[in-house]
């Protein structure tokens, strides 16, 4: 019987995925990607849009709402339908797969159903992916790291008493997901312009933006997806 196989699709650019991730969904017979509601009430799925660019027939893949807030109740509640139909069509004797932008063990809560699976004793397998501060350092010809330096990646719950302290210790610093923390990063780029700040947004998709001017970054309200680096020395 088949493992449930956790796909990693990458930062949002089709061809970024890997090798072996394109030939596990090219021999699945279901595929669990999630979506989410916009603002106007329609129903979007980033890894939808992947999928089907990389060839996956549409009748392949089985869309899940996703619920997309702090409190994560709803969430962990979709998840765990998810975990129950996986565990039904595996028994069937289907190939399962379940999909996740960026690297599914990254700043992925959809590693909850990977849990549940591993714990309950269901084969599970992880194909890795590109993590989107990766993809953004190439976008933006960056070395993320350099030589000794350390590198941080930390969630958006940034202070600028955080980027402080790592900056002190040598560290580079990677801030996921910027909407949450808008405002300290202003304040942090008001307080420190001789920190180097290169913005992401949207990266790997068609929308993607960089910027590595402080002025312009100190304008924005940011979305969702979207990451800083920070770097103290040359690049």
């Amino acid at each position: 019987m088949f493992p449930v196989i956790f796909v990693s699709l990458g930062p949002g650019e089709p061809e970024l995925i890997t090798v072996k991730g394109l030939k596990a969904l090219q021999a699945g017979d279901c595929i669990f990607c999630p979506e989410t509601l916009s603002k106007e009430g329609e129903r979007v799925s980033r890894a939808a849009g992947i999928l089907l660019q990389l060839g996956i027939p549409e009748n392949m893949l089985c869309r899940f709402p996703l619920p997309m807030s702090k409190q994560r109740e709803n969430a962990l509640s979709a998840y765990d339908r998810i975990y129950s139909e996986a565990s039904a069509l595996r028994q069937q004797g289907k190939k399962v797969c379940i999909v996740a932008e960026g690297d599914a063990g990254f700043y992925s809560s959809i590693h909850y159903i990977y849990d549940k699976l591993q714990a309950d004793g269901i084969p599970v397998d992880h194909i890795p992916g590109i993590p989107a501060f990766i993809a953004a350092g190439a976008l933006g010809g960056l070395h993320v790291a350099s030589l000794e330096e350390r590198l941080t990646v930390i969630p958006g719950i940034a202070t600028v008493e955080d980027i402080e302290r790592l900056t002190s210790e040598n560290s580079a610093i990677v801030i996921m997901k910027l909407s949450r923390c808008t405002d300290e990063i202003h304040r942090c780029i008001r307080l420190h312009p001789e920190y180097r700040y290169h913005y992401f947004e949207n990266v790997g998709t068609p929308a993607e933006r960089y910027l590595n001017d402080s002025k312009q970054i100190a304008a924005l309200r940011f979305p969702y997806f979207s990451l800083l680096i920070i770097r103290t020395g040359a690049f």
